[in-house]
C-alpha cells in the first residue's frame, strides 16, 4: 500500500482510508468529500446487496460496519468478511454484474455513491482497495483452515486493528468492535461458548481485552510475531 502525506484529523474516515492506500489529488479528494456529504443512512440488519441479484451503483461505506454473509439451507450463517469505513461495495468492471454474496449491515451505517474513477488517482485507490479486499479474503481462508481457535480470534483482531488504523479509527491500542460473540463465532467457524472461553484465555495471556464493544491489544506487534501474522501488502511501492 502507498501512504500519502499526513492528513487532517478532522477529515472523514472513508476519505482518510482512501488517501492512505493511494495518494489523492485535490480534485479526487473533493469528489470523495462531496460523496460523503451526500451519503444516506441505512439501518442495521438491512441488505445492501443480495446474492444473485443485479448490483446497484458502487457504494462507499462512510461509517458503520457491514459484512459479506452466506446463509446455508439449514439457517446457519457464515460471515465471509467484514466491511469497515472506507471500503467499497459492489465495485465491478464487467457488464451487468451480479452480487456474489449478500452484504448485510451489522450496525446503522452511512453509504455513499462511490465517485466515478475516471481520475487516475481515484482509479489507483479503488484498485488498491480491491486488492486489499482479496488479501483479507485469503487471510480468512487461512484463518479458518490452519489456525487454532485462539489464534483465529487474535489474527482477526489484528486485521481489524490494521484496517481501522487506515481510517484513523484507533485510539492508542484500543478500537471499537460492534460484534457480538455470536457474530464472531459465525465469522470464525466456532461456537459462541468456545469464543467466550478463548476470549477469557486471551485476557489471561495478556494478549487482548474485550470490554463492551471496545477491544484493547496489549502489544499488537508482539502478538503478530507470536502467531506469524504480517500486514497485508498489495503494492511494491512500500
Amino acid at each position: 500500500m502507498m501512504f500519502a502525506t499526513p492528513l487532517s484529523a478532522t477529515e472523514p474516515p472513508a476519505l482518510h482510508r482512501l488517501s492512505r492506500i493511494a495518494p489523492l489529488g485535490e480534485a479526487a479528494r473533493a469528489m470523495v468529500e462531496a460523496a460523503v456529504r451526500d451519503s444516506r443512512r441505512v439501518s442495521m440488519r438491512r441488505e445492501l446487496l443480495t446474492e444473485g441479484r443485479a448490483l446497484p451503483e458502487p457504494m462507499l461505506l462512510v461509517s458503520g460496519w457491514a459484512a459479506r454473509v452466506r446463509i446455508l439451507v439449514d439457517g446457519r450463517r457464515q460471515f465471509l468478511s467484514f466491511l469497515l469505513p472506507g471500503d467499497l461495495i459492489g465495485l465491478c468492471r464487467h457488464d451487468r454484474p451480479l452480487a456474489v454474496s449478500t452484504v448485510q449491515t451489522l450496525t446503522d451505517v452511512k453509504v455513499a455513491t462511490a465517485p466515478d474513477s475516471d481520475l487516475s488517482d481515484l482509479h489507483q485507490a479503488y484498485a488498491a482497495s480491491n486488492a486489499l479486499e482479496e488479501a483479507y479474503l485469503l487471510a480468512q481462508i487461512t484463518r479458518l483452515g490452519r489456525l487454532n481457535a485462539l489464534d483465529r480470534i487474535c489474527d482477526l483482531m489484528l486485521e481489524i486493528h490494521e484496517r481501522l488504523a487506515l481510517a484513523d479509527l484507533i485510539q492508542g491500542r484500543s478500537f471499537e468492535v460492534p460484534l457480538t460473540q455470536e457474530m464472531l463465532a459465525d465469522a470464525l467457524g466456532l461456537t459462541p461458548v468456545h469464543i467466550n472461553r478463548m476470549l477469557q484465555q486471551a485476557r489471561r495471556d495478556g494478549d487482548l481485552e474485550w470490554r463492551g464493544s471496545r477491544v484493547t491489544l496489549s502489544d499488537p506487534a508482539a502478538l503478530a510475531r507470536r502467531i506469524g501474522r504480517t500486514p497485508a501488502r498489495v503494492s511494491a511501492d512500500v
